[in-house]
């Protein structure tokens, strides 16, 4: 038995793990819940999966759950509370599912207490790599990739050295505007690019998808999670989705994972590894499937994909100024401010002005990230005015 704590547990991410965590009870109890604002999922999981501590991110939230949880739990808000329950002695593993940047403390506290984390958000790696995974080695903690490709690149190089590995494949489904001349993709709407063909997921990753953002995300995740130089990672196009990674040995040899589109996999690996549950998910049919397709992706359409190679090349805080402008990007696509083909202009041009420098601290890249920011949110000012 297993103490678990679940840090975004009202987001797609966390809705998938109270399935496993719940189909489970002889495997994992849940020690803490951590969501932001959707008090009601909340309370759903707490009825659920019987925690001992909820913790809501907003203190304003703070009375309403409160209120919602009364004597089921402990109830507590704000990001003490998350630190302390990632640390408690009977933590076993703790998954991050936080989308933003307030995944990195939980996770590098997680670390250095000796926890097992299950990573499910990308912004954590993307940020903060160098640091995370510097804390990683420094500890007796662990990391497991949740990510559907990053676990499996995980699995397919289960039990083979480094110097075996030649190169990896990240795949991608295309999203939805795989087949768009890139005129149609830039003046996409908001309800196209929410309509993924094989993904249900949350808003900001499902559009991070449709611009391949996502992928660009991953490919550095990637770097960091796995020790790879960047001529070592390339991304394929995969329509069904049901091939998430491939590896290329250097004999020649290359190993696939293959699985349905279901996360409820990616995050039963990542809470039971080294071992693995019994069927948290469908099982794949290739027969009823009848092909797998696979396809280059056009970088002149998706342009994501040149920014992953800059960031992917100077590495240092780049990515988190890539990260960042893409967050204030699609909020600014989201309420209509700018159209699909700005969220590539902001990140591009952001990109392009923030200077580089390497990772020494947290603070240090905290303040790439905000600096990133400002300059994204000032970017379509500074465009409407020499129009």
């Amino acid at each position: 038995m297993q103490k678990v704590v679940v840090l975004g547990a009202s987001g797609s991410i966390g809705k998938s793990a109270a399935s496993v965590l719940a189909a489970n009870p002889d495997r994992y109890s849940v020690y803490a819940l951590a969501a932001k604002n959707n008090l009601d999922e909340l309370s759903r999981q707490c009825d659920l999966l019987h925690p001992e501590v909820v913790i809501t991110a907003s203190e304003k939230k703070f009375p309403e759950l409160q209120q919602k949880i009364g004597s089921k739990a402990v109830v507590a808000c704000g990001m003490e509370a998350m630190l302390e329950a990632v640390t408690h002695p009977e933590v076993d593993v703790v998954l991050c599912a936080i989308i933003g940047t307030s995944g990195i403390l939980p996770v590098l506290a997680a670390l250095k207490a000796g926890k097992k984390v299950a990573l499910a958000s990308k912004e954590v790696l993307v940020l903060a790599g160098e640091l995370v995974m510097r804390a990683c080695a420094d500890s007796s903690g662990s990391m497991v990739p949740v990510d559907s490709e990053h676990s499996g690149v995980f699995q397919c190089l289960a039990g083979y050295k480094r110097d075996e590995l030649r190169k990896v494949w990240l795949t991608a489904s295309g999203g939805p505007f795989r087949t768009w001349t890139s005129e149609r993709i830039r003046q996409a709407a908001l309800e196209e690019a929410l309509a993924h063909p094989t993904w249900q997921m949350g808003r900001k990753i499902t559009i991070d998808s449709a611009s391949m953002m996502n992928k660009a995300m991953e490919l550095i995740e990637a770097r960091y999670l796995f020790d790879l130089q960047p001529e070592q990672l390339d991304v394929v196009i995969n329509p069904q989705s049901v091939v998430h990674a491939l590896a290329e040995l250097s004999d020649g040899s290359m190993l696939a994972q293959l699985s349905v589109p279901d996360m409820r996999l990616a995050i039963a690996y990542g809470l039971s590894y080294p071992e693995r549950l019994s069927k948290p998910g469908s099982t794949l049919d290739l027969a009823a499937m009848a092909k797998l397709e696979f396809y280059a992706p056009d970088k002149k359409k998706f342009p994501s994909l040149e920014f992953a190679e800059a960031a992917l090349r100077a590495g240092g805080t780049l990515p988190a100024v890539m990260n960042a402008a893409d967050e204030v990007a699609v909020e600014r696509f989201c309420t209509g401010e700018i159209n699909f083909g700005g969220i590539w202009q902001i990140i591009g041009d952001v990109m392009e002005r923030c200077p580089v420098e390497h990772q020494e601290s947290l603070e240090q890249v905290l303040e790439a990230d905000a600096r990133a920011r400002s300059m994204a949110r000032q970017w379509q000012k500074k465009v409407m005015s020499t129009r």
